[in-house]
């Protein structure tokens, strides 16, 4: 993998949607201005407003521990005030610092390596050249 893939799941207090939505707001604002190798950011809300995933995706386990610096206060109210329940699921080989990160701030997770999947094949890959190549 060329990259470093996070879910996170995360409920949303009873009667809380609404400032759960600003707060996530803020922490897509921080990341948006301060990280330097965060490549995906995306909250998932569920239809009732209850759950809550975040798909993540980095170049590389250090982005994910720059990105925890930044947001860490907006990430803190979040929990505090709006949000229980923090479980993650990472999708690479386990780093020694990033163990040490989620059992500072007490974090439930699980850790999948890397097993099988498809190879990339770039002309079937949208945006890639060899697509443009085929168009023309």
């Amino acid at each position: 993998m060329d990259y470093f893939e996070v879910s996170a799941h995360l409920t949303v207090r009873p009667g809380c949607v609404e400032g759960f939505k600003k707060q996530a707001a803020e922490c897509i604002r921080i990341t948006q201005e301060k990280d330097t190798g965060t490549l995906r950011y995306d909250w998932f809300l569920s239809s009732d407003g209850t759950e809550c995933e975040v798909r993540e995706a980095y170049t590389g386990p250090e982005a994910l521990i720059e990105h925890n610096m930044h947001i860490l206060q907006a990430r803190s109210k979040l929990f505090k005030d709006y949000a229980d329940n923090h479980f993650m699921v990472f999708y690479s080989e386990p780093s020694q610092s990033l163990l040490d990160l989620l059992k500072t701030h007490q974090v439930g997770f699980k850790w999948f390596s890397f097993f099988r999947g498809l190879e990339a094949i770039p002309s079937r890959i949208p945006g890639t050249d060899s697509e443009a190549k085929q168009a023309v």
